[in-house]
């Protein structure tokens, strides 16, 4: 089911299939600026990353005693979210431990995304409770895809990342399987922009550690349009698009990276973004601007 959140400035859609922001339009010139999903090339919009980011070793984890297969990036996106409240800027949607989720993940938990609208400004806060009797690790991110261009008159080659601060991203690497394995390198030196071209994403993703900046956006050239994110409360940003002529690109900051080619399938050793004690609850945001 979709719901509508307005202002003077924007109008958003979100989609209770994996709690993802559909769209975003500008008022002031129409433009849609989230990817619409096209399963021909990606089909997803903004998906979010729970209980863990990326992939875990074999595909597996095992926790309690059992052992569990566990999709890239967890299960909360491929699942509806449930209604819990709504007023004219803010739409609280949820994800509880269930039949489903127990099949996947055997803990009991309660998943709240809460989407408020301030201004040309949309925050996305993801809240985790523990509703288990034993300690809860997780990992959890954010996976919005941002459509360029942004009109009929500009090209893909119109448009770079840029960052708040001067940057020199080192990246952590998890080619060719999606696993860590040690090795690092750096997309640039001393640079605040990187080009947006048809080779950026021609070996997936590149993931970002312990950047400087407050915020990395998506820049239209010539204007000065641009999606901006806050990425200063996340350790790791990673941006990434399909290989070949990006017709998206994705800014996903964070809080925990895939699992290493050599590590435990045993959830209780692999990383995490936290380690909730019954009852305990934890949260981040997501701010995303859409700059005129």
């Amino acid at each position: 089911m979709d719901y509508t959140l307005e202002n003077e400035y924007l109008k958003v859609t979100i989609t209770t299939f994996g709690a993802q922001v559909k769209s975003v339009r500008r008022k002031c010139d129409g433009v849609e600026h989230m990817w619409q999903a096209d399963k021909e090339v990606w089909g997803y919009h903004a998906p979010i990353l729970f209980p863990h980011c990326g992939k875990v070793v074999d595909g597996v984890i095992e926790a309690k005693g059992e052992t569990f297969k566990s999709a890239q990036h967890g299960f909360a996106r491929l699942l509806e979210h449930s209604y819990v409240d709504s007023n004219a800027d803010t739409l609280v949607l949820e994800l509880c431990a269930d039949e489903k989720t127990r099949k996947v993940f055997p803990y009991e938990f309660r998943l709240v995304s809460i989407f408020t609208l301030e201004g040309s400004t949309l925050h996305h806060t993801l809240s985790v409770e523990n509703l288990d009797d034993s300690a809860l690790p997780f990992g959890i991110g954010y996976h919005p895809a941002f459509a360029i261009p942004f009109d009929d008159k500009h090209s893909f080659e119109d448009y770079e990342l840029r960052f708040s601060d001067t940057e020199s991203p080192l990246c952590v690497n998890c080619q060719p399987h999606g696993l860590l394995h040690g090795n690092l390198y750096y997309l640039g030196s001393n640079i605040r922009a990187i080009p947006i071209d048809d080779k950026l994403f021609a070996n997936d993703s590149h993931c970002m550690v312990n950047l400087r900046s407050q915020t990395l956006g998506i820049y239209e050239k010539d204007t000065g349009r641009a999606v901006v994110c806050d990425i200063s409360q996340f350790p790791y940003t990673l941006i990434w698009s399909k290989p070949g002529t990006p017709k998206f690109v994705c800014i996903e900051p964070w809080h925990s990276l895939p699992s290493a080619e050599n590590g435990s399938t045993d959830w209780n050793r692999k990383p995490a973004a936290a380690i909730l004690a019954p009852g305990e609850e934890w949260s981040c945001t997501l701010s995303t601007d859409f700059v005129r």
